[in-house]
């Protein structure tokens, strides 16, 4: 697709995402396996957030975008323990914060190179083989020692719903997710401070936001199918 048809097709589908998205909630745009040039046409319509669930990938697009200063890059792919380092060095934001021993080891490292990023923690509302987080149970038993993470600025909850749920289900996780912030925000902590969720991607956001959700993840809906 030439420059100004990617033009056409990415403002056409911000337009119809904006309509149904209210102002206060933050429009992450999904980029894997998204051209660097697809990304520029959404910058150039007003995206100044990006999200990559492969550090290889991302590494080479952060360099060919470099001259875009103020874009701000979110993490959203399983994130394995070898890997920490360069997530903090490169993302502003890290979504899927999935266990405590990570947790742990992004705190370690955040202090060593003197970042401080922004986290949310992943949990799974109801069981589900295909996805990594927390159940609730083991999240709220682990809460103190997330507490205790003081390079982190552990900000919010994200989930992903099962695949193929009726739409009512779906809704339901994202209101239980919103509960269970509430739940965590109604204590006190020294450094947790719940009041971000990052909820809802193409097929789901609509229900996401009824919830209450304060960011969504949309790739294939602004940027169409990948090739």
């Amino acid at each position: 697709m030439s420059v100004p048809e990617l033009k056409e097709a990415i403002g056409d589908r911000l337009d119809h995402i904006r309509q149904a998205v209210p102002e206060s909630v933050r429009l992450i745009a999904v980029s894997k396996q998204v051209s660097v040039e697809a990304m520029r046409v959404a910058y150039e319509a007003g995206v100044r957030d990006f999200a990559e669930s492969r550090i290889q990938e991302a590494t080479v697009k952060q360099e060919q975008l470099q001259d875009l200063t103020d874009i701000t890059w979110h993490f959203i792919g399983h994130l394995q323990s070898n890997k920490a380092a360069k997530a903090i060095a490169q993302f502003q934001w890290i979504h899927s914060v999935d266990n405590l021993k990570l947790a742990q080891r992004l705190d370690r490292l955040a202090a060593e190179l003197n970042q401080s990023p922004q986290i949310c923690l992943q949990v799974k509302i109801v069981p589900d083989a295909n996805k990594s987080g927390w159940a609730v149970p083991a999240l709220l038993a682990d809460l103190p020692a997330l507490d205790a993470c003081q390079h982190l600025k552990i900000v919010g909850l994200m989930t992903i719903p099962p695949y193929g749920l009726a739409p009512s289900d779906t809704l339901s996780i994202f209101q239980r997710t919103h509960d269970l912030a509430d739940q965590i925000r109604q204590q006190t902590w020294s450094n947790l401070q719940i009041d971000q969720l990052s909820m809802g991607m193409s097929d789901d956001y609509p229900l996401a936001i009824q919830a209450g959700s304060t960011m969504i993840r949309l790739g294939r809906i602004l940027f169409g199918e990948r090739s």
